[in-house]
């Protein structure tokens, strides 16, 4: 078959498969649009999930009726200079857009400039342009949408149902509006409005609103700000505490340049920043917003510009880890608040409404026998007369001058493992080993920074048996075990005999310790990177040299517990990722008793 030149019409068709593929790309596309004309106010609607109709109205700089003409012709563009083809400002450049959707689809544009008197319309059907005709309409642009892939049939089958195509626009306005705070956005799906963003005002603080009404306000109560800048980079946003997290990646926004994208490079840097913060399989909320100058990263590598290449993505990396890990660390011991809110749901759900204790009123039984008032009452009664543990409290006398400390003063332990300790507005409930296992891992990973773990020789030597693999993977690891404190040897068949132990261990099951190391770097395999193999066994190194559950403390013991984890980054969460203490304020636990 000879080469033949293909047609525009076939061409542009071509295009609409690459840069239109469902509904929701025709929204950021017309969206980006508006942004780059400096629309303050945008209002999307679209009808059977945007297959019948998307319409995007702005209130941005508007077209005059000679640019209506060309903004339908592929490859014409007021965006980007043919001199430079790199000094990209804007979120749309290829002039590929509108002439890709008027292809496929039957597109009409009305636009008014502010400085005019009057609007020009122009409609294009599947392709064929027609005539740019007197209009009525406000400052701004109007772009509707209808029957979008008309002319291609055959992707229409590729499409989800209507509730997931809302679900992709929803989505695609929700990205561009965190990255807009200052613009007002409403998106309508057939007659329901879906979304509704008021313009927030200048600043971190408009910035933390929006995403407050996007994330949720549980990430507006745990975010913490961040900020760094290096060379001509910078990178800003919000970021959750690590006690904050979910079992996928839904809430973490990445941004480049004002331009939503989903980068392996960020993705991975967020994942080093948080490290061995949070659980495995768990992914912190966030929202960063990297910028640099348009030369030294590459928008165009793919047709939706989801993906980006930077010039030098060592660096990019580097400033994302050191300006994330600063900001964790400058929050200190803080935990979720919401782990106190969840902490409060699972008591409610237990607590008898104050109505329902007047004479006269009979609950029934989840069972679903009748119980009268005095028999409710009894059954909790006949619980506590078998404690599963010994459940006296170990009383403290209050400290006044540590009630307006952030962890309080000490005022019990509770089965000998849970401190409850008491602030001006509140309660703090703590687990002593989770806390003190992120204490003493801490200490061990600042000591590893400086040069090693200050080590402790034996006067005893412990032998431990062990397997043939057990040994093989400790003999090998030798001198790593030995920059963590660890100093083994192998002793005869079948064992190792260990002379040296970290300092802060002195008193540690060594023979315990030992297995588990040797499981841990079995777990981990010989691929694994070396940082994160010396984590993983001073997080168990950790685990064995905390406070013990069941072990009673003095109170000189917890209030010093309580200043340490003040003082100690990160010690809101233990080494697997879980909280070490919660907080319960006043108000919510008089609302428990009807209170208020």
């Amino acid at each position: 078959m000879p080469i033949r030149q293909l047609s525009p019409e076939t061409i542009n068709r071509i295009a609409a498969g690459e840069v239109i593929e469902r509904p929701a790309s025709v929204v950021k596309e017309l969206v980006e649009n508006a942004l780059d004309a400096g629309a303050s106010e945008i209002d999307v609607v679209t009808a059977s999930g945007g297959l019948a109709l998307i319409r995007v109205t702005d209130d941005g700089a508007g077209m005059p009726p000679e640019d209506l003409v060309l903004a339908v012709d592929r490859h014409a563009t007021s965006k980007l200079s043919e001199e430079d083809l790199f000094d990209i400002r804007t979120l749309g450049f290829r002039g590929e857009a509108l002439p890709s959707i008027g292809s496929i689809a039957l597109l009409t544009i009305q636009s008014r400039r502010r400085d005019a008197a009057d609007a020009f319309a122009l409609s294009v059907d599947r392709g064929a342009k027609g005539a740019v005709k007197p209009a009525a309409g406000n400052n701004g642009t109007c772009v509707e949408v209808r029957d979008l892939f008309s002319s291609v049939p055959a992707r229409l089958k590729f499409l989800k149902s209507e509730r997931a195509e809302n679900q992709a626009t929803s989505e695609v306005i929700k990205r561009l509006a965190m990255a807009h705070p200052q613009v007002g956005f409403t998106l309508t799906t057939g007659e329901r409005m879906g979304l509704r963003y008021l313009r927030e005002v200048e600043g971190d603080v408009g910035l933390l609103q929006r995403l407050g009404r996007i994330m949720g306000r549980e990430f507006m109560d745990d975010a913490v700000p961040v900020a760094a800048a290096r060379d001509r980079l910078a990178v800003s946003g919000f970021a959750g505490l690590p006690t904050l997290h979910r079992p996928d990646a839904a809430q973490q926004f990445l941004f480049v340049n004002g331009r939503p994208v989903k980068d392996k490079l960020l993705i991975g840097a967020v994942r080093a920043a948080y490290g061995d913060l949070i659980p495995r399989g768990r992914h912190p909320l966030l929202a960063l917003f990297l910028t640099l100058p348009p030369d030294e990263v590459d928008v165009n590598v793919h047709p939706a510009k989801v993906e980006v290449r930077f010039r030098d993505a060592g660096q990019v990396r580097s400033l994302i880890v050191n300006a994330l890990g600063a900001a964790l660390y400058a929050a200190g011991h803080r935990a979720a608040a919401a782990n106190g809110s969840a902490t409060l749901q699972e008591l409610r759900p237990n607590v008898v409404p104050f109505e329902r204790t007047r004479p006269g009123y009979y609950p029934a039984a989840r069972s679903g026998v009748g119980l009268g008032l005095a028999e409710a009452m009894q059954a909790p009664l006949d619980v506590m007369d078998t404690p599963s543990a010994d459940t006296r409290a170990f009383t403290v006398p209050v400290a006044e001058q540590l009630l307006d400390r952030p962890l309080g003063a000490a005022r019990a332990q509770l089965h000998e493992n849970y401190i409850v300790a008491q602030t001006r507005d509140g309660i703090v409930i703590v687990d002593q080993h989770a806390a003190h296992e992120r204490l003493v891992y801490e200490r061990l990973k600042a000591m590893l920074a400086a040069g090693g773990v200050a080590r402790q020789g034996l006067l005893v030597p412990v032998v431990v048996d062990l397997d043939d693999s057990e040994i093989g993977v400790l003999v090998e690891k030798t001198e790593e075990l030995t920059e963590l404190g660890l100093v083994l040897e192998p002793f005869g068949a079948g064992a190792v005999i260990v002379r040296e132990v970290p300092a802060l261990l002195a008193h540690a099951d060594i023979a315990a310790l030992t297995r588990d190391i040797a499981a841990d770097i079995l777990r981990e395999g010989a691929s694994s990177a070396l940082k994160e193999r010396l984590l993983a066994v001073c997080a168990t190194i950790a685990c064995h040299g905390s406070v013990r559950s069941g072990r009673r403390l003095a109170p000189d013991e917890m209030n010093a517990l309580l200043r340490d984890m003040e003082a100690t980054p990160y010690s809101g969460q233990c080494n697997h990722g879980r909280p070490t203490y919660v907080e319960l304020k006043l108000a919510d636990i008089e609302k428990l008793f009807g209170r208020r």
